[in-house]
């Protein structure tokens, strides 16, 4: 019988396949090592193959998507509940299989090579920050017990270095001076390569017309806007800028029963590194229009009755719609004069 729907659990090794006929009668259940996959899957016709969007699952959606194969990507959370009783490769891949069938199922578009090395190098920058960020909090907690003190902030470091380093004997014994030229060191060579990979995204956003209009949003710099554009695929997959901010998780979680709703804080569930971005760039906007309190009378009055950090979020919301209107129109953002946002 012709295969017509593959489920494919993904795993380093030994990869699980469930296929069904057009009846939904179960043709194979097979396990596959790593250099089997191709092979197997060039043997048959072109089919709907189902896989979870976990590690790998973009490079074999490109690998089986090559092979003429129509591949869905589908988020683990919405693919469990499917799964009948027990945990293992062969009850998941029925369950992916079963999954990637349902009218009211939704999919994770698949990323191009290009978009993977872009969000490679945020992964990378948010884990040296955090290295970074680790050093600092620790010669900071460290040279206080000595009574050595700087402002907050990483650029006040150099000058907290040098208090070490003008300091006597008598407050720095000789053991712990080594110990603070250590850390400096590696928080010295931290910056250097955070200032590299920072000017490689620079570079990638001078050579992306998406990415040069996303920047003429207020609170969208460089990081944010090569972000939003390594992330989102296709913005044609979102219907409105609301979808797009729901997805990304800048909307309150909703609880209700019996046609009362009842809107709590935002959910937290999305894409956790975009919304960090997005509420930062917020904050630099709220900033911007208390000090400018003749622009952005709508941000204005809202901080008069709600607080900051409500607002914030709501700010980052309003840019959250806007990025969705400047990618799917292709067109920059236009300020109007009386408002910023």
């Amino acid at each position: 019988m012709p295969i017509m729907t593959v489920g494919l659990d993904l795993a380093k090794h030994v990869f699980q396949v469930h296929a069904v006929d057009e009846a939904g009668r179960v043709v194979a259940r097979k396990k596959l090592r790593r250099s089997e996959v191709l092979e197997f899957f060039q043997a048959l016709s072109p089919c709907l193959i189902g896989m979870e969007a976990c590690g790998s699952a973009h490079h074999w959606g490109r690998e089986l998507t090559a092979l003429g194969h129509d591949v869905r990507l589908m988020p683990a959370g919405y693919v469990k509940p499917y799964i009948k009783r027990g945990k293992n490769d062969a009850v998941d891949a029925e369950a992916i299989c079963e999954a990637v069938t349902r009218p009211t199922m939704r999919f994770v578009d698949i990323k191009s090579a290009e978009q993977q090395s872009g969000l490679m190098l945020h992964r990378t920058r948010e884990l040296l920050v955090r290295q970074r960020t680790a050093l600092i909090n620790s010669l900071r907690g460290q040279l206080g017990e000595f009574g050595l003190i700087a402002p907050k902030g990483v650029w006040s470091i150099p000058d907290l270095h040098a208090l070490a380093k003008n300091a006597t004997s008598a407050i720095l014994p000789d053991a712990v001076r080594g110990c603070v030229e250590l850390i400096m060191g590696q928080i010295d060579d931290l910056q250097m390569r955070i200032q590299t990979i920072e000017k490689a995204i620079r570079v990638q956003v001078r050579a992306n017309e998406v990415s040069l209009r996303l920047k003429t949003i207020p609170g969208i710099g460089v990081i944010t806007a090569s972000a939003l554009t390594a992330t989102i695929g296709d913005i044609k997959a979102f219907k409105s800028g609301r979808h797009l901010a729901a997805w990304i998780g800048l909307v309150p979680r909703q609880s209700g029963s019996g046609g009362k709703v009842y809107m709590g804080k935002i959910s937290k569930k999305g894409d956790a590194y975009l919304r960090k971005l997005l509420v930062l760039g917020a904050t630099a906007v709220i900033r911007y229009c208390r000090n400018k309190p003749e622009l952005a009378g709508w941000i204005n009055a809202l901080l008069e009755r709600r607080p900051a950090r409500v607002v914030t979020i709501a700010v980052a919301n309003k840019m959250a719609r806007i990025a969705w209107a400047v990618m799917s129109r292709g067109e920059s953002f236009r300020q109007a004069a009386s408002a910023i946002a």
